[in-house]
Order: structure tokens, then C-alpha cells, then sequence
């Protein structure tokens, strides 16, 4: 079977916004840094998908709409990647799901660990987070 997820890149000044995922076992990647976004419900597009996931983990809705990126399919997953301009602070979320959030430069991802303002500590990024890194290297070249 087959699952879809939709994702936001949210950049503000050159930095992606992530989310620190709760150490939940059972849950795809717990403890590591990833994006905001999450699985489509039935019958929902990957854009309400996207919209709908921010509103629930950071109490935000974005005023420019969120352009499509990409979409990466795998034997088993589809993601579908919007990106677009974080336009207020990390102030002005609300985190309700995760343990932390963080606007990460280029070079903290490609480090492949993220600092923790909240735990104090650095988390790994989620392995999806890769695929997402390496577009964004091949749109820049």
C-alpha cells in the first residue's frame, strides 16, 4: 500500500523551518528533525493536505499561497513538497505537535544534526530529509 504525505518547506532568511518530532515509539523517525506536513486524509489534495497540516502543528496559516515543489515516489511513499515564505517569527507559532522547532541554515542540514533550544541537545534530521536537501543542491547548480 501505498501512502501520501504533503510537506512545507517554510524558508525565512535563507533558513528552513523544522520540527523536532516527539520520541514516541511507533511513530516514522521519532526524536529527529523533518518538516511540517503529514499524511492526506481521503479525499483530500495535497495542497489541503499541507494547509491543514500547519494550521494543526503550529496554529498557522500561510498568507502566500504554497507553490508545489516536487513530488518523490517511492514502492510505498509519495511526498509531496510545497515550498514558500515563512512570513512571521518562531514567536508568532504555536507548536502543538513536536518537541521543538527551529529554523535550520543550509549548512546545520547538511551536518546531518540539529541543535535543540528546548532539549538542549543535538537531533539527527529524519533520512526523508535528504531527498528534500539534495533538490534544493540541484536547483542551485
Amino acid at each position: 500500500m501505498t501512502h501520501e504525505v504533503s510537506l512545507a518547506v517554510l524558508e525565512r532568511d535563507g533558513r528552513w523551518l523544522l520540527q523536532l518530532r516527539d520520541d514516541i515509539e511507533g511513530i516514522l523517525f521519532p526524536g529527529h528533525w523533518g518538516l511540517f506536513g503529514g499524511h492526506l486524509n481521503a479525499g483530500e489534495t495535497p495542497f489541503q493536505a499541507v494547509n491543514r497540516e500547519l494550521v494543526e502543528e503550529i496554529n498557522w496559516a500561510p498568507e502566500n499561497l504554497l507553490v508545489p515543489w516536487f513530488s518523490n515516489h517511492s514502492s510505498t511513499l509519495v511526498a509531496h513538497v510545497f515550498r514558500g515564505p515563512l512570513c512571521v517569527s518562531l514567536g508568532q507559532l504555536q507548536l502543538l505537535e513536536g518537541q521543538d522547532m527551529t529554523l535550520a541554515t543550509m549548512e546545520e542540514l547538511a551536518s546531518g544534526a540539529i541543535w535543540s533550544p528546548r532539549l538542549r541537545e543535538f537531533r539527527p534530521i529524519a533520512p526523508g530529509l535528504d531527498i528534500v536537501l539534495q533538490r534544493q543542491l540541484s536547483d542551485t547548480d
